[in-house]
C-alpha cells in the first residue's frame, strides 16, 4: 500500500517527535546509597522503593551461622545503572537481578549491585542475594548502652534490631521510610521454633531433623521491626475477646516469672487500645518471651512485641501502643522517634486512667514536679534529640508530657479525635512532627505552633 505524501510527512514528524522523546529520557545513573536521613546517611538506599521482602533463611545454633537468600521485589523509582543494599558483615555469594547473574561489590556495609541491563524507571525488578556467616549484633551508645540486633541466646536467636540492625542478618534498604510486605522462612532444628511477623503460613519438619516455619506479614512493615527468633516456646494461640487472632510465644525457663500473664494482657490491651487509637492494624497480636537478659529491653516487632524476659503490665501496653505508633504509622526520619517513644509512653499513663489507677493528668504532674529545672533530662530536645541520644528518656517522657498539655490545651473531644485520625490517615505509612502539628491544628482550629516549639524544641524545662 503506497502512502500520500502528506500521509509521508506526518510518519516523518511523528518519527521525529519520538526521537527527541527517547533522546530526552534520562541516562541511566547509579540509586544513591543512602536514604538521607541525617542520623543515619547510608542506611536506606535511592534509586528503587521495596515492596516486598522474601527472606528464606537457616541457623545452626551450634554454629551461630545464618544462611539465607533474599528476594527483594522493588519499584525503581529512577532510570538505574546500579542500586546499593545494606548489608552487615556477611559474605554474598551471588546476586542476581531479575533470575540474571549480576555483579556487584562491597564497601563496608553496602553491596552495589549492577545488573546486566539498565532498570527503566517505574519498572518492577527483583534482586536475589545469597549469603551466610554468623552475625554479629550492634552495639554502643543507641540501645541504652545494649546490644541489639540478632542476639544469641541458650538456645537459639533473639532477634530486635531498632534502628539500623535489620542488614545485620538480611539484605535490604534498612530505613523505615521504605516500608514492604514480606514472607519469612525459618529453618532451625527440630524442636526450636522460629517466630516472626504476621500470620503463621505453614509449619513442617524436612529431612536433617529441621523444622520450618512460614510467616506472612501482609501489611507494609519497616525493616527494623523485622524479627525471626528461635528457640524453644511455649505457644498459645486462640483471639482476643474483640476477634483479633493472637499468638503467644514464651521461653519456658520463663514461666510464672514476674506473676504477669503475658496473653492476657496482651488480648485486654490490644481491643483496648483498639477502641482509642482506631482498628488494630495488623493480622495478629502477640508478643516472644525469650530469656535474654544481656538485652534488657523490649522492641515492639511489627505484630508480636518481642520482650528478652517477662515485663510487666506497663510494659506490654506500651510496646502494644507502637503497634499504632511506630509499626503502623512509622517516622519518616529517625529524628521524629518521639511520635513514637512519646506516644506509647502517653498511653501507659491512659493505661493507668483507664484501669481506675490514677489519671493521666495527676501522673503527669508527678513526673514533671519530680524532675528539678536542673535535671539534665531537660536539656535534651525531644524534637531532634541526636542520634547517640534517640532513645533518651526525655524522647519518652517529654514526648508524653507533651501530649498531656496538648490534650489540656485542645480538649478530650478534639485530643482523642486527634490520635484515631492521624492513624487513620498515616495507617501502614509514614509522618513527621510537621504532619503532627498540622492535623493538630487543623482539628483543634487552634495555633498551636507555640506549644511544639516549648515543649518539643526548647531546652529547658518549660512552665506548665
Amino acid at each position: 500500500m503506497a502512502l500520500s505524501r502528506s500521509a509521508r510527512l506526518a510518519a516523518v514528524a511523528t518519527a521525529a517527535a519520538s526521537f527527541c522523546l527517547i533522546a530526552a529520557a534520562p541516562a541511566p545513573t547509579p540509586g544513591s546509597d543512602g536514604i538521607g536521613d541525617p542520623y543515619f546517611p547510608q542506611l536506606g538506599n535511592g534509586g528503587f522503593d521495596v515492596r516486598h521482602y522474601g527472606l528464606d533463611i537457616a541457623y545452626n545454633p551450634d554454629t551461630d551461622r545464618l544462611d539465607g537468600v533474599t528476594t527483594v521485589t522493588a519499584r525503581a523509582t529512577q532510570n538505574l545503572s546500579s542500586f546499593d543494599l545494606d548489608l552487615q558483615k556477611l559474605d554474598v555469594t551471588s546476586v542476581e537481578v531479575n533470575g540474571r547473574d549480576a555483579q556487584f561489590t562491597r564497601t563496608g556495609d553496602e553491596i552495589r549491585v549492577t545488573p546486566r541491563g539498565a532498570l527503566h524507571q517505574d519498572s518492577t525488578f527483583t534482586v536475589t542475594v545469597t549469603y551466610g556467616g554468623v552475625p554479629e549484633a550492634l552495639n554502643g551508645p543507641i540501645v541504652f548502652g545494649s546490644d541489639y540486633g540478632w542476639m544469641k541466646t541458650a538456645d537459639g536467636v533473639f532477634v530486635a534490631c531498632e534502628p539500623n540492625a535489620a542488614s545485620t542478618w538480611f539484605p535490604s534498604s534498612d530505613h523505615p521510610a521504605d516500608k514492604a510486605t514480606y514472607d519469612i522462612t525459618i529453618k532451625a532444628p527440630k524442636g526450636l521454633t522460629g517466630v516472626s511477623n504476621g500470620r503463621l503460613v505453614d509449619m513442617h519438619d524436612v529431612k536433617g531433623g529441621q523444622t520450618v516455619t512460614h510467616w506472612r506479614e501482609s501489611r507494609p512493615m519497616a525493616t527494623y521491626l523485622a524479627t525471626a527468633s528461635i528457640g524453644k516456646f511455649d505457644v498459645k494461640t486462640g483471639t482476643t475477646p474483640g476477634g483479633t487472632p493472637i499468638y503467644v510465644a514464651i521461653d519456658p525457663v520463663l514461666k510464672n516469672s514476674n506473676n504477669v500473664d503475658v496473653y492476657a494482657v496482651t488480648a485486654e490491651a490490644t481491643d483496648y487500645w483498639s477502641q482509642v487509637f482506631g482498628p488494630y492494624p495488623f493480622e495478629e497480636t502477640g508478643a516472644v518471651v525469650d530469656d535474654m537478659p544481656e538485652a534488657g529491653f523490649s522492641l515492639e516487632t511489627q505484630s508480636k512485641p518481642s520482650y528478652s524476659a517477662v515485663r510487666s503490665e506497663s510494659t506490654i501496653v506500651h510496646e502494644l501502643a507502637h503497634q499504632w505508633f511506630g509499626d503502623s504509622v512509622s517516622v519518616r526520619q529517625w529524628k521524629d522517634i518521639w511520635l513514637n517513644e512519646g506516644f506509647a509512653s502517653y498511653a501507659q499513663w491512659l493505661w493507668e486512667e483507664h484501669k481506675g489507677r490514677g489519671t493521666a493528668h495527676d501522673l503527669a504532674r508527678a513526673y514533671y514536679g519530680n524532675r528539678p529545672a536542673s535535671d539534665p533530662f531537660w536539656q535534651i530536645t525531644v524534637g531532634d534529640p541526636q542520634r547517640d541520644t534517640m532513645f533518651a528518656s526525655a524522647v519518652y517522657r517529654r514526648g508524653a508530657l507533651t501530649l498531656q498539655v496538648l490534650r489540656e490545651r485542645i480538649g478530650d473531644d478534639a485530643f482523642f479525635t486527634l490520635l484515631k485520625t492521624w492513624t487513620q490517615q498515616h495507617r501502614y505509612g509514614n509522618a513527621s512532627t510537621a504532619d503532627f502539628t498540622r492535623l493538630a491544628e487543623k482539628i483543634s482550629g487552634q495555633n498551636l505552633d507555640g506549644l511544639f516549639r516549648t515543649w518539643l524544641s526548647t531546652k529547658g524545662k518549660p512552665a506548665w
